[in-house]
């Protein structure tokens, strides 16, 4: 057994220490600002291939541009949610990591879920997905809950 005590508490892991989710929600949005950004930049050099084959294609290639951006988003997401940081560069920029509950690491298929379930919350719920974390355990969100996830901070 891997336990230790602080402050009289015993803790298991590092989820069950109540400072690895101080600042979670305030460092998650700004992650969420970060990686869109890096996303809104990673989708120039694909729109100028899409351009390209557009014109290779008579037109027919420029009906990429409507899956675009979420093309390029689920590959960013995938990519570096499923890496052995299980953060996306935002993430790592603002050091929140996401783990699940059950200590098992997060694999490409979740990490996909788990933004596609954020954007159907946003697009149903607006803004008010945040509010969730006002009354959850370790500051989780609506879709945190659902696939057994939560986003703790990396240096505790």
């Amino acid at each position: 057994m891997n336990a230790r005590v602080l402050d009289g508490e015993i803790i298991n892991t590092r989820l069950d220490d109540v400072r690895a989710f101080e600042g979670v929600r305030t460092r998650r949005i700004l992650a969420f600002v970060l990686d869109y950004l890096i996303v809104g930049l990673l989708s120039i050099p694909v729109a100028i291939l899409v351009f390209f084959l557009g014109l290779l294609t008579l037109g027919l290639g420029w009906m990429l541009f409507g899956v675009l951006v979420p093309a390029v988003a689920i590959l960013y997401i995938w990519n570096t949610l499923s890496s052995a940081d299980q953060a996306t560069t935002g993430m790592k920029m603002m050091g929140i990591r996401l783990d699940r509950l059950d200590g098992t690491r997060i694999d490409g298929l979740t990490a996909v879920v788990h933004s596609v379930l954020f954007w159907a919350g946003n697009v149903i719920l607006s803004p008010l997905v945040l509010l969730v974390t006002l009354f959850s355990d370790r500051k989780r969100t609506l879709h945190d809950l659902l696939l057994g996830t939560v986003v703790s901070r990396t240096g505790r």
